[in-house]
């Protein structure tokens, strides 16, 4: 079975440490478990001390924590618009099967206008839908996007933050912008990476400086593998001289 598995091709571009997925594990241990116990304190009876769109939020978190998707914000401010745009759509429309499609669709469209784009937002509004805390009360309605989907969301990072600062990877993530130096030397420039994610018509999880960044390296590696391909292996030796035929000395009288 590892074999099999050991086979597939990478799904993400990833570093040299693998060791880093285990941390991940780790990670989303600790932080799933810290949000559940602390938010068990003081969450209502009437609502549950963790949600299921958490455990994807520790995924972004621990594991791809590099993602603009994974930020303090888009965790936070995605999850508590989603959560919040799940229990309105639950109260003013019936229809649970309904309501579900049209919860998801108004979370996306929320959180892309706060650019707070969080996947497991689209399952914190499904989840407000089916849970229907509006059954529960209207107090517990209102407070279930911030407790617990907020405090859950909220204690999940305040646990990949400091979980982060152990393992040596940047939490909150702060892309570092190509230099100058680089960007002349590579002989690409902004305006190139632009131009390229025009034409591709596609969005990609990855902000633009570390994807600016990654392609300078790549040109630079790129001629330095060719400056060492053209160099040769030997030094060429100096073509010999022609040697000369000895010249026959006279004989003795």
């Amino acid at each position: 079975m590892y074999k099999f598995f050991s086979k597939l091709p990478p799904l993400l571009a990833r570093g040299n440490s693998r060791i880093l997925f285990l941390l991940a594990g780790l990670g989303a241990l600790c932080g799933i478990i810290t949000s559940m116990v602390l938010t068990g304190i003081v969450v209502p009876a009437a609502l549950p001390a963790i949600v299921a769109p958490i455990g994807a939020s520790s995924v972004l978190v621990f594991a791809l924590p590099a993602s603009p998707l994974a930020g303090p914000r888009a965790v936070i401010l995605g999850n508590v618009i989603s959560a919040a745009i799940g229990v309105a759509v639950s109260v003013v429309i019936e229809n649970q099967m309904l309501g579900a499609g049209i919860a998801v669709g108004l979370a996306i469209m929320g959180m892309s206008a706060t650019r707070s784009l969080h996947p497991p937002g689209g399952a914190a509004a499904l989840t407000a839908v089916l849970l229907h805390p509006s059954s529960a009360g209207v107090g517990a309605a209102v407070l279930f996007p911030f407790v617990p989907v907020g405090l859950n969301s909220l204690l999940l990072v305040c646990v990949g933050i400091a979980f982060h600062r152990l393992d040596g990877r940047s939490y909150p993530h702060k892309a570092v912008p190509a230099t100058q130096q680089a960007e002349q030397a590579a002989g690409l420039h902004r305006d190139d990476v632009l131009a390229a994610l025009h034409k591709t018509n596609e969005t990609f999880d990855i902000e633009l400086e570390d994807l600016e960044r990654l392609l300078v390296l790549a040109e630079l590696h790129a001629q330095e593998r060719q400056t060492i391909v053209q160099k040769p292996a030997f030094p060429s030796k100096p073509a010999s001289r022609a040697l000369r035929p000895a010249t026959p000395r006279p004989s003795a009288a």
